[in-house]
C-alpha cells in the first residue's frame, strides 16, 4: 500500500466523525468522499486510528459489519435506532450521504 499521508488520515477521521447517529456509511463511501483510491485505505486508517470516533457507523458495502466486530457494532447501532435484519443493515434505509 502506498504511504498514507496525515492529510488522508485527517480527512477520513473528519468524515467518520460527521456521520450522524442513526445512520451508517460504507468504507467505499468514505473513500470516495476523501478522494482515496480504495476502501481498503479507509479500513486501514480505521483499524489504526478510530477508537475515539463513531467507528460503529462504518460498515462494509454488503451492509454487514466485519465479523470480528459484528456483535458490538450491531448493538451500538441498535441503540441508535439502526436495525439489522439477519445481521445486515439496509443501506437504502440508513445510509448517510456526504
Amino acid at each position: 500500500m502506498a504511504a498514507i499521508t496525515d492529510a488522508q488520515v485527517e480527512a477520513v477521521r473528519a468524515l467518520v466523525a460527521s456521520v450522524p447517529a442513526g445512520t451508517v456509511t460504507t468504507y467505499g463511501d468514505i473513500a470516495a468522499a476523501a478522494d482515496l483510491s480504495s476502501p481498503r485505505i479507509v479500513a486501514w486508517i480505521m483499524r489504526t486510528d478510530s477508537s475515539d470516533l463513531p467507528w460503529h457507523r462504518v460498515i462494509r458495502a454488503s451492509g454487514r459489519p466485519a465479523p470480528h466486530l459484528a456483535t458490538r457494532q450491531l448493538a451500538r447501532l441498535r441503540a441508535e435506532g439502526v436495525l439489522a435484519e439477519d445481521g445486515r443493515i439496509t443501506l437504502a434505509e440508513y445510509r448517510h450521504s456526504f
